[in-house]
């Protein structure tokens, strides 16, 4: 069954287009509904509403609406490569700026190359038991302006470095659920992206500078889950090319037995869900001090970890463990120096019952998920009024079911 187009329109105005003589006079007519918009189509004279108000009210009491329908936009179909959709989004008053997705998914590897038009941001090649690409095929009227572009659940097995060197303006990829072993190291540095999409693929070793991109600063995220990734190389310290802009990386699901070294990237957000990682010790995040969010759920065979392996992890605020069962503790020290940590999610594991010195090494904790929809929150009990000097509050766990503490609200224990 062939897919919709999905998503919304891109965040830029890019493609945009200058109204022609003829499009001025061209009206919209209504030529049905969906569920989220309506559809308009062209249709030859001016617009119904311009016939109904034109003659009968002046144009300073008309502008106020049109001025409402030119800020709101308006979706509509135009004509399109053979077998492929377009949508048309349109802005600006008098339609002024224009953007358009092109579907031509799951149509087979014939339609390429595909013509497309020349405002498109978005095109969906999905579906399409394609084998190669290269920049030949992704060049063209409309190509350059593309800021969108999918072509997963391919067959792809490689790409070459040049595939999307003339793809300037790219910004999201995605070449999930395909059949890529190696990944070229020049293969994105002329295109600005923000999000990359290769979970799901055969890659088994990736170097960290393939994600050099030419981004300007901009934040990279990146998936390569479900891969069969066993070793990732860390940017040489003195490359050529800058270090990855990388804020998002998800390794969950791959062959990793050891955290990989990944000291240079600005990372926040980390996933080693389901990586047969041996052991976690001290050093395994050297480097990571932005790092705010880190998942190790469902880890493969029996984890270890070890006192003071999240030492550098000082500015971490959520950690989840959940998944373990055969996790357990190695004393409250295996979760010193997170002094920022906030959530910690447990469940699924064996560190149930939680051990009483766990708030003296976690000053910042607020919340523990352990499991069975039991969520503890910190209780600070003040105890006796005037405090004694030299005396501090009573801190504890309190936990409740989940269902219960949202019936609370968020403030209420």
């Amino acid at each position: 069954m062939r897919r919709g187009i999905q998503g919304k329109h891109p965040r830029g105005l890019r493609g945009w287009r200058q109204p022609s003589a003829v499009s001025r006079h061209i009206g919209w007519c209504l030529r049905g509904w969906g569920s989220n918009h309506v559809v308009w189509g062209a249709c030859c004279g001016p617009s119904p509403m311009a016939l109904f108000l034109a003659p009968t009210m002046p144009w300073p009491l008309l502008l106020p609406p049109l001025l409402l329908l030119a800020a709101s936009g308006a979706q509509t179909t135009r004509p399109c490569s053979p077998g492929c959709q377009c949508e048309v989004e349109t802005f600006g008053l008098f339609d002024s700026f224009s953007l358009t997705r092109v579907d031509c998914s799951g149509l087979g590897p014939h339609i390429m190359p595909v013509p497309i038009p020349l405002d498109t941001t978005h095109l969906d090649l999905s579906s399409n038991r394609l084998e190669t690409v290269n920049e030949s095929v992704l060049a063209g009227p409309g190509y350059t302006t593309l800021a969108g572009l999918d072509l997963s659940h391919n067959l792809l097995t490689s790409i070459l470095p040049t595939a999307f060197s003339r793809l300037r303006y790219l910004e999201s990829l995605d070449l999930s659920h395909n059949g890529l072993a190696a990944l070229p190291a020049d293969s994105f540095t002329s295109s600005p992206l923000s999000d990359v999409n290769l979970s799901h693929n055969r890659l088994q070793e990736v170097s960290v500078s393939a994600f050099t991109t030419h981004s300007q600063g901009r934040v990279l995220h990146v998936d390569l889950s479900h891969n069969l990734i066993h070793r990732l190389l860390p940017h040489p310290a003195g490359a050529s090319l800058p270090t990855p802009t990388i804020q998002s990386l998800n390794l969950a699901w791959n062959q990793l037995r050891a955290v990989p070294d990944l000291h240079d990237l600005p990372l926040r957000y980390l996933s080693l869900d389901g990586n047969p990682l041996a052991a976690i010790g001290p050093g395994a995040f050297t480097g990571l001090v932005g790092l705010t969010h880190l998942s190790l759920g469902s880890l493969q065979g029996v984890p270890q970890l070890a006192p003071y392996g999240f030492r550098e992890l000082q500015g971490l605020q959520v950690l989840d463990l959940s998944g373990n069962p055969k996790l357990k503790w190695a004393g409250a020290e295996m979760l010193s120096g997170l002094d920022s940590l906030q959530e910690l999610d447990l469940s699924g594991t064996a560190l149930v019952p939680l051990p009483e010195m766990l708030l003296l090494h976690l000053p910042a904790l607020q919340s523990v998920s352990v499991g069975q929809g039991v969520r503890c929150r910190r209780l600070v009990r003040e105890g006796a009024y005037p405090r004694q000097p030299g005396s501090s509050p009573k801190v504890a766990l309190h936990c409740v079911e989940a269902q219960e503490l949202a019936a609370r609200g968020p403030d209420t224990l």
